[in-house]
């Protein structure tokens, strides 16, 4: 099969010794028992992806296939397989398994297990022809959706799903979201389905007009400081600089929830300026697979409008270095296998 994989890591868009990916070829993955082999027609490229080509995350393993946003169709079921038929439209997300047994298994907190695997960093993910997942954490996908709209709800839309019931927003309240990328444009859809309020913090001009025509409040730069004190707050991007921030513009009580894998170092905090008054910190910390089946049955319903923005399976390296500079509006997405509905547009969707 022909995949990407890690070669090197380094800041991007301006490695000074290449692009962190390399293409070629890979042995076809075999399924085991209890396993799916998929066949990839369309793979989202997520800010995870872009933090493990940097190096920000460490690599649990040389030369990984990257990519967990993962839209294809059964072409092989491993024994013991009956949930899907060969040729059935499934999604890979990113747990992709977890031990069962430990103490946060067992109490349905599966997304905290102490020995967790995940696509695209344990094992191989979606930037490739094939992929294989375990049946019990394939995801059936709404109908609704296109290959391209469906992508992005497997990590960005599970996550932001995840992170916004983490900010205990009260019903009809206020929501803050600093930086509007591909889960935060998700969430905001949710938010303002339920009755919130959305107010968007960003830096980049497209999100900002995109969290216009979504419905937001108010859309101001990523420090700005919104009209009204919020009832809660995410943090989507990726500084710790905006913790501060963040917490100042929550009212009392307010809960801010810190959506992603990795954040920069946070500087120190003013206690009774930015936690006094029941203000909470929380993180956000992968997902269960019930939250996935929430989210995705939820957003059929809306239904949610995925923004995405096209690649040619030939250009991931681009793909990454636009999301590095913040050039993708919506979600990335990866073409894998050219088809009629991986290549719809949004608007041949709706």
């Amino acid at each position: 099969m022909r995949a990407w994989w890690i070669d090197h890591t380094g800041p991007l868009p301006s490695l000074g010794n290449g692009p962190p990916l390399v293409f070629g070829t890979r042995p076809d993955p075999v399924p085991g028992a209890g396993e799916l082999l998929i066949m990839v027609r369309v793979c989202g490229v997520c800010r995870t992806d872009l933090h493990l080509a940097e190096g920000d995350l460490p690599a649990k393993r040389e030369h990984v296939v990257l990519g967990h946003e993962v839209v294809g169709e059964v072409i092989v079921r491993g024994s013991g397989c009956t949930r899907f038929e060969i040729g059935e439209r499934v999604g890979i997300a990113w747990l992709r398994g977890t031990c069962g047994s430990c103490r946060f298994c067992l109490r349905g907190d599966e997304n905290l297990c102490l020995k967790p695997r995940f696509t695209g960093w344990d094992e191989d993910g979606g930037y490739a022809e094939l992929a294989t997942v375990p049946e019990a954490f394939a995801y059936s996908i709404p109908e609704i959706f296109s290959d391209d709209q469906a992508a992005p709800l497997l990590c960005a839309g599970i996550i932001g799903y995840r992170s916004l019931r983490r900010s205990r927003l009260k019903p009809g309240g206020r929501l803050g979201i600093y930086g509007f990328g591909a889960s935060a444009h998700l969430a905001a859809q949710v938010a303002l389905f339920e009755g919130a309020e959305v107010y968007v913090m960003t830096r980049s001009e497209e999100a900002r007009s995109l969290a216009t025509d979504l419905g937001a409040t108010f859309v101001g730069g990523a420090a700005a400081q919104p009209p009204e004190l919020l009832d809660a707050a995410i943090l989507f991007a990726p500084v710790g600089d905006l913790v501060p921030t963040a917490l100042r513009a929550l009212d009392r009580g307010g809960t801010l929830a810190v959506a992603g894998i990795y954040l920069t170092d946070i500087p120190r905090l003013n206690y009774a300026a930015e936690l006094f008054q029941e203000r909470q910190l929380l993180s956000v910390t992968a997902n269960t697979r019930q939250d996935g089946r929430d989210f995705l049955a939820l957003a059929a319903k809306i239904p949610l409008r995925p923004t995405t923005t096209a690649y040619p399976f030939a250009e991931a390296n681009r793909a990454l270095s636009d999301l590095a500079a913040d050039r993708v509006n919506g979600a990335a997405v990866l073409h894998i296998a050219a088809d009629e509905e991986s290549s719809r547009t949004d608007d041949d969707a709706s």
